[in-house]
């Protein structure tokens, strides 16, 4: 899933004015924090910034791959502090991987590891992630809830809700096995989400839609068992 994007200030002097009113106060020059701001937790207990993000939007990451000749975007999440996951055709053939987080931060990257065996990686940084999920403990079933939190078309932080209508085997990486399917939207730019379950824990990562709109997620067990593999990841490959 590739590819992904002033205000005009008019300024007016009234003539023949006998007195001027006093200047305006200088305008600020920084509006955005330095860090990211610490949760709070509301009273239905779901973990909200102070300005309202909750936790399944603060561990999203937008990433524009930046490559020779091509420009592309996607999406990612942090598994902890330094580290987020996303997919393979996310950072491959890159010059330069730039992140941002849910309140407009730029994050360095420092180095990004492809999966051989499934449509995954993962993208070390050297700043601080904002926020890290629970990984799921076992795949969902059919049926179950299913949210997908990501930057669709390389925009704006989108949640979409729907639910796992099956399992097929992977129609891009046969060798894989089995992926889920949901029936929630997605777009060119959500690749590398998370897909998480009612309880915001992560079941998978998005990866691919078809023509009919259903959208193939790698499931949790397939994340886990990569993961704890050393060997599994290897350098991504970059352009030039």
């Amino acid at each position: 899933m590739r590819p992904a994007l002033a205000v005009a200030v008019v300024a007016s002097l009234l003539a023949a004015c006998a007195a001027l009113p006093a200047p305006p106060p200088p305008v600020p020059t920084s509006v955005v924090p330095s860090t990211a701001p610490a949760p709070t937790t509301t009273e239905a207990g779901s973990q909200l910034s102070p300005d309202g993000f909750d936790a399944a939007q603060r561990m999203a990451v937008r990433i524009r791959n930046i490559g020779c000749g091509a420009l592309s975007t996607g999406s990612g999440f942090a598994i902890d502090e330094h580290t987020l996951v996303t997919n393979r055709h996310v950072v491959a053939d890159s010059a330069q991987l730039e992140l941002s987080t849910y309140d407009g931060r730029d994050v360095a990257a420092e180095a990004a590891s492809s999966a051989a065996l499934a449509d995954l990686a993962v993208v070390r940084t050297v700043d601080a992630l904002p926020a890290a999920p629970v990984l799921a403990d076992a795949d969902p079933a059919i049926g179950d809830a299913v949210t997908v939190v990501g930057y669709p078309l390389g925009r704006r932080l989108t949640v979409t809700d729907g639910r796992i209508m099956g399992a097929v085997t992977d129609p891009l990486n046969a060798n894989l096995g089995e992926v889920l399917v949901t029936d929630a939207p997605v777009e060119p730019g959500s690749s590398g989400s998370a897909a998480l379950d009612a309880s915001g824990r992560v079941i998978g990562v998005v990866y691919a839609k078809n023509a009919t709109g259903m959208s193939f997620v790698v499931p949790v067990s397939t994340l886990r068992s990569l993961l704890a593999d050393a060997a599994a990841f290897a350098p991504a490959p970059t352009c030039g």
